[in-house]
């Protein structure tokens, strides 16, 4: 392995961030790089933002804070920001071609042992890294938003990926403090947004049917099964109910569940009525009347006490 002690992470929008703050707190120096001086400003300002957050929450400590705010800087240029990086993070907007163009000027500049990693969400990181001479070297690290806060990762193999390099990747992200998974298969929506999109789409369909109202669907998520998942995940709850009862309760429900392959008529018509959600005022709900921020900063907080509940229960054993 190369002398190289930096990570860099390209693109300083929604992500790059988060996931900055957690490498300098894992002590790594680190480069956030965005395309202008303004967007990099602005990246490290939140960044750093994060940090105070995570501070003032009580998750670290003031000597934590200062030494990660000490190892942050910004750059405008790729080539500088990833000279001395022995892992490379792309954070930039979901659109394959840029994605791929990034990928193959990475892997010109950096020596083959240098990780290069994709934090998308959507795409194959085999068809990222398909224009590159070393794709074993590469894998998607999919942090989850907000990235500074929600400890999981997918770390996704390409057809191509390097085993080994899946295993660097989970064990730095440890030291991290975060909660990395590794995905074996490169499929679209990797592990957590294909149970995610499942769920988004019966709750679309339950709306569409009638059953519920919006607000009445996400209650009963939010007041039910979210409360239960941090510590009781879906397959250890059919375990503790029984295998059997599983089968008997998919027998009844599921021939009447959406298994449609295309998204619901019933939310493609609000996109093309211009309802695109917080975006444009209105989707499922009203934004002029319900406020995005405080619902932000609620979600914010619970996720703070969870941690704060799971680190608990972690030290108990």
């Amino acid at each position: 392995m190369t002398d190289r002690t930096n990570v860099a992470i390209v693109g300083a929008g929604m992500m790059g961030p988060g996931i900055a703050a957690r490498s300098v707190l894992a002590g790594h120096p680190t480069v956030l790089i965005a395309r202008t001086e303004h967007a990099a400003a602005r990246g490290g300002a939140r960044a750093r933002q994060n940090i105070t957050q995570l501070l003032e929450s009580g998750l670290i400590e003031d000597g934590e804070a200062d030494r990660a705010e000490g190892l942050l800087t910004t750059e405008t240029d790729v080539t500088r920001g990833a000279a001395d990086a022995f892992l490379v993070i792309e954070t930039i907007n979901e659109d394959l071609a840029l994605k791929q163009a990034l990928f193959q000027e990475l892997d010109e500049l950096l020596p083959p042992d240098v990780m290069i990693t994709s934090n998308t969400s959507g795409l194959r990181i085999t068809d990222i890294a398909r224009h590159t001479r070393y794709p074993q070297r590469t894998a998607t690290t999919h942090f989850w938003f907000p990235a500074h806060l929600v400890p999981l990762v997918e770390v996704v193999m390409g057809d191509q990926t390097d085993e080994a390099v899946a295993f660097r990747l989970h064990e730095l992200l440890l030291r991290w403090k975060k909660t990395p998974v590794i995905v074996r298969k490169d499929l679209p929506g990797q592990l957590g947004n294909r149970i995610l999109q499942a769920i988004i789409r019966e709750a679309v369909n339950i709306v569409a049917i009638g059953l519920a109202t919006p607000q009445d669907v996400d209650t009963a998520i939010k007041m039910g099964m979210a409360l239960r998942f941090p510590a009781w995940g879906p397959l250890e709850h059919v375990d503790a109910v029984g295998l059997d009862l599983a089968v008997a309760v998919q027998r009844a429900v599921l021939p009447s569940l959406n298994n449609e392959e295309e998204p619901a008529p019933y939310l493609a018509d609000l996109v093309s009525a211009g309802h695109l959600g917080y975006k444009t005022g209105s989707g499922f709900y009203d934004w002029e009347v319900k406020d995005m921020q405080a619902l932000a900063a609620r979600r914010d907080r619970f996720i703070v006490e969870a941690l704060r509940a799971l680190g608990s229960m972690a030290r108990e054993g």
